[in-house]
């Protein structure tokens, strides 16, 4: 028998395709088995009895008896993903949405105030905006930095939800100012992730309690599937699980082994996606009719340099404006050849998004023009592609505006 596997010095690759320590699998296994059940029966009622008393303790012996409690496949994933966060424990959800919705309903009560920084993603924003006051949940949108997250706390404040960096203009969080602000206070603190992924940044090293991504992007990395992740302490993501064991939104075992089978790629799909990244956004800087460009590894970043000192690589999203309005833009897109027309990011495909048609079509033009949404911003979300075929496709549409 081989000796018990250290993995506390292990690189991301590793830990993204073992976890922490390698498990055995049924059948031995190389790669981990489907088990597309709905529920597990129990040999006798002693068994089940036994199983009962053991899981009121927060012991699991066995498998669970249903479904929507989990499943094998789905907690092998788990198992890798909450090593490539650096977290106790993650929980796996059949989207990212259902994922930011069902942690913040676990925290918030009518009586929160929770903080949201504004340069969010749409859907999470419409879940403040039409949700949370009909449960009679305060809320206030603040610019995205330290600062002004401090100076909106208030003393029913009790969440504080951020992205870092922000969608579609990238904004960089400095999480280690907010995390020890909300902690002097009680406060949870959540971050959404999904831009930078873990391979770039772990939210919960710079004193974060919870982390959550759509899995759907980065971790996925090959736009087939859809879920979401939760990450942090044990503590507080068994109260999240108990809430998603009352209102399900749980992954199916098909999803969980595509994603499980798409980590074990993760670390060389984002060395890939880091290095485009970077090498579109300074070309993109240099063309004649492009007005802005929007990049935390840019120099011309507002946050250029707190991103440096907190992350290892800065992505493969590109968000900026084209000189002109809806008519270059429309053009420049339309003269694409590599891109994909589509929402999403973190997948192997290239992928562009006029954000104001694509995202933000039901918004009125005053309120997207508010929220920066204006006709000219393009948002690319590069996929490993060799980056000058991508670059070159780039100009040669700019070129025809």
């Amino acid at each position: 028998m081989k000796d018990e596997l250290d993995s506390s010095k292990w690189g991301e690759s590793t830990k993204a395709i073992h976890g922490p320590g390698r498990k055995p699998k049924a059948y031995h296994a190389v790669s981990t088995p489907i088990v597309q059940t709905s529920n597990f029966y129990f040999d006798s009622t002693d068994e089940v009895l036994e199983y009962m008393q053991e899981k009121a303790k927060g012991k699991y012996i066995r498998e669970a008896e249903y479904g929507r409690y989990g499943n094998p496949t789905q907690w092998e994933a788990e198992r890798k993903l909450a090593a490539i966060e650096g977290a106790e424990r993650s929980i796996l959800f059949a989207s990212g949405m259902s994922a930011v919705i069902l942690t913040l309903m676990t925290f918030l009560d009518k009586k929160s105030h929770i903080i949201f920084t504004n340069d969010l993603y749409r859907q999470t924003r419409d879940f403040a905006t039409n949700m949370l006051e009909k449960f009679g949940v305060a809320y206030t949108f603040v610019e995205p930095d330290s600062e002004a997250i401090e100076a909106a706390i208030r003393p029913e404040t009790n969440i504080i939800f951020t992205e870092s960096p922000t969608n579609p203009y990238l904004r960089v969080i400095d999480l280690k100012k907010v995390a020890e602000v909300a902690r002097r206070r009680g406060i949870t603190t959540i971050v959404d992730g999904t831009m930078a992924s873990p391979y770039n940044i772990k939210p919960l090293e710079h004193g974060i309690d919870i982390v959550v991504h759509s899995a759907t992007k980065y971790l996925g990395g090959h736009n087939d599937l859809l879920a979401g992740v939760v990450s942090g302490p044990n503590d507080k993501l068994e109260q999240v699980f108990r809430t998603q064991k009352m209102i399900g939104a749980m992954p199916g075992a098909l999803t969980c082994f595509l994603l499980e089978r798409g980590l074990k790629t993760f670390a060389l799909r984002m060395e890939q996606h880091n290095k485009n990244g970077l090498a579109v956004a300074r070309a993109l800087e240099a063309h004649r009719n492009v007005e802005q460009v929007w990049y935390p590894g840019l120099e011309s970043h507002q946050d250029h340099e707190l991103a440096t000192k907190q992350m290892r690589g800065f992505g493969s999203v590109v968000s900026f404006k084209i000189k002109g309005g809806d008519t270059e833009t429309r053009r420049f897109i339309d003269s694409l050849n590599l891109f994909l027309i589509t929402p999403s990011l973190g997948g192997t495909e290239s992928l562009v998004t006029q954000m104001a048609m694509m995202s933000f079509f039901d918004y009125k033009p005053d309120v997207r023009e508010a929220i920066g949404m204006t006709d000219n911003l393009v948002r690319l979300a590069l996929g490993c592609e060799d980056v000058e075929d991508l670059v070159n496709d780039l100009n040669q549409a700019l070129d025809k505006i």
